[in-house]
């Protein structure tokens, strides 16, 4: 009887053993690709071998703040959809949406310039006012003053209580020698006044020609000066 016992708890251990070892083994080294018909998630983490990220899909309430330098920039709620990082883990662009009957709507592809902000933009938006506007956005950012040097600049002139934006605007100016950090360069596309052409700013954002073809389906030709004031107009015959 004891050596029947004993032979029954040599096979337990032993089989317990072998059942562990093809487990923890089949993990390990086993095809770690699988298929799914559907799978629901709040959130997906898309990381290289190293463990860096290298994208996010990810719905409003999870969605990330974004980083510089693998840093977050800031805690802030976004809307869901994809946002992309490179090897230093700065984010880089994405795909964000959202739509409701009573803010609007918007979808929003964004491409960004390294180590700033983005500097080109395919747009869809319906503001609360039932108005649309869609189409590509241009911008120049600075070399200099990039998005991290400029939320650390924000935050120290906030400290000291500069927080007039024209104050701020001159500042931030002077850091980049006198030039502007930031500007939306061209839009062409149909606006929120229905207006579909193409709207080209200067350095500074200023509108400098204009030429669409209005609401009432006239082409217009505009050019501005410096100060924003029209100083030619092309007309149709």
């Amino acid at each position: 009887m004891k050596n029947s016992n004993f032979f029954l708890k040599v096979y337990a251990i032993t089989l317990t053993f072998i059942l562990a070892f093809f487990v923890i083994y089949g993990f390990k080294t086993g095809d770690s690709k699988h298929t799914f018909d559907e799978i629901t998630v709040r959130r997906i983490n898309i990381v290289e071998p190293d463990g860096k990220l290298t994208m996010v899909i990810s719905n409003s309430d999870q969605q990330h703040p974004g980083m510089f330098n693998g840093e977050p920039i800031m805690e802030r709620s976004r809307p869901p959809g994809i946002i992309f990082f490179n090897e230093e883990q700065d984010e880089v662009g994405g795909l964000i949406y959202h739509g409701n009957k009573n803010d609007g709507a918007e979808m929003v592809l964004s491409f960004d310039q390294y180590k700033n902000d983005q500097v080109m933009q395919m747009l869809y938006q319906k503001n609360d006012e039932g108005k649309q506007k869609y189409g590509m956005n241009l911008w120049d950012r600075s070399e200099v003053v990039t998005l991290p040097v400029l939320i650390q600049t924000m935050d120290s002139l906030e400290k000291v209580g500069i927080s007039d934006p024209h104050e701020v605007q001159k500042i931030l100016e002077k850091i980049n020698d006198g030039n502007s950090i930031s500007a939306q360069r061209m839009f062409t596309g149909k606006n929120y006044e229905d207006h579909v052409g193409v709207f080209i700013k200067d350095e500074f954002g200023k509108d400098r020609i204009k030429i669409y073809i209005d609401e009432n389906n006239d082409p217009q030709f505009l050019i501005y000066d410096k100060e924003g004031k029209i100083t030619d107009r092309l007309k149709q015959d």
